[in-house]
Order: C-alpha cells, then sequence, then structure tokens
C-alpha cells in the first residue's frame, strides 16, 4: 500500500469532468484506488464515489493505491491530479 498528499488546484476541484478524467485514469490500474478526504475514503475508480466528497479547489487529498507496482501508480495518479484542468 502506498499514499501520498496532493493538493487540488484545478479551479473546480474534482467536480463532474475532472472527476471523470480521474476515474478514466484510473481505472486501468490494477488493485484498489482510493481517495481520503477528512477521514472519508472513497474509490476513485467509480465517479459517484470521487463527487461524493466534494473536493474543491485547494483541498488537500490522500490518494491511496493497494496493489502491484503501487509506489510508481500513486505517483501518476497524484501528477494526474497535480495537472488537471478544466
Amino acid at each position: 500500500m502506498a499514499e501520498r498528499k496532493v493538493t487540488v488546484v484545478n479551479e473546480t476541484g474534482l467536480h463532474a469532468r475532472p472527476a471523470a478524467a480521474l476515474v478514466q485514469f484510473v481505472k486501468n490500474i490494477p488493485g484498489d484506488v482510493e481517495l481520503i478526504k477528512d477521514g472519508k475514503v472513497a474509490n476513485a475508480k467509480s465517479i459517484f464515489n470521487v463527487m461524493s466528497l466534494g473536493i474543491s479547489k485547494g483541498m488537500d487529498i490522500i490518494v491511496r493505491v493497494t496493489g502491484d507496482n503501487d509506489e510508481a501508480h500513486v505517483d501518476e495518479i497524484v501528477e494526474f491530479i497535480s495537472g488537471l484542468s478544466d
């Protein structure tokens, strides 16, 4: 299991289009991919779960990956989130 904290810099946070892009990005990553905000854990492969966290610009979230190559995958996801724009 690997975890990293990332600050969401996208203007609209992880709502609608950016959340959908994230779900598409992580769906082929083997194992579990979770986002954690304020202790609430969501499956990052589910658009409904991601949007239920209500992640806005400037919020810190934790990305957790469990599975093969978890360190490499968590780094890829953090980089993707950091580069999201509308």
